[in-house]
């Protein structure tokens, strides 16, 4: 008979017994030994109809071909740019990947993207070795100025932005804040007319620490109306 043996929004560990018997799937961060699934981190779980997944809470960024990551440009090449991406691996970007612009070979790179700035970009290829190359070559792609950059952990970034990107989009409206949330646990915040970029770091922290923890929606929803006296 087949069971489902942990509740929906559960911490589990890595080796936990999730489910037992063949009417369930094994999804992300999870695997099947014989008839039951284990959950392959520490995480939430989440059930979907027959498909039990694990969302990690724990462990490094593991850049993927479509992720949305903030870069800071350490170094600049004759072909582009070097980029420190809150990983152990640097990123690339080359100039035909950050501009749509025709760039002169004798053009001053540092005018376009300097030495320490930060970027909004797109991850177009890992290696096998980790290499990663970037782009910047979409609207929502863009190099930051002003606001504040905001580290958490990149395990906790789905949760930051919620289901259907509800968490973000709350956190937006009680602070007045723009809010880009990159998948390695970087987050870009700039306040608009009479924002609060320290609120909405705070309501970010918030989730980060209390990201296990169940009715977390609810919560962060009384924190952000606490301190806006709303």
């Amino acid at each position: 008979m087949s069971e489902i043996l942990v509740e929906n929004k559960t911490v589990v560990i890595p080796g936990e017994i999730l489910a037992k018997g063949m009417d369930y799937l094994p999804g992300e961060n999870t695997y099947r030994e014989g008839e039951q699934i284990f959950s392959k981190s520490v995480g939430l779980t989440s059930i979907s109809g027959r498909v039990i997944k694990v969302t990690s809470l724990s462990g490094p960024y593991k850049p993927k071909d479509g992720d949305k990551i903030i870069c800071k440009v350490f170094d600049i090449t004759l072909s582009g740019w070097r980029l420190k991406t809150n990983t152990a691996y640097n990123a690339m970007l080359n100039v035909k990947d950050a501009t749509r612009r025709f760039v002169r070979k004798d053009e001053d790179l540092t005018k376009i993207i300097d030495v320490n700035d930060y970027i909004v970009a797109k991850v177009i290829r890992v290696t096998s070795q980790k290499l990663i190359d970037l782009s910047m070559n979409d609207p929502d792609l863009f190099k930051i100025n002003g606001g504040r950059i905001i580290k958490i952990n990149s395990q906790k970034v789905p949760r930051v932005i919620g289901k259907q990107g509800s968490m973000v989009s709350m956190i937006k409206k009680f602070t007045n804040c723009d809010i880009t949330v990159g998948q390695n646990g970087l987050i870009f915040v700039r306040k608009r007319d009479n924002g609060n970029e320290c609120l909405a770091e705070k309501a970010i922290k918030l989730v980060e620490k209390e990201a296990h923890i169940g009715g977390l929606t609810e919560r962060v929803e009384t924190f952000l109306k606490s301190e806006t006296n709303q």
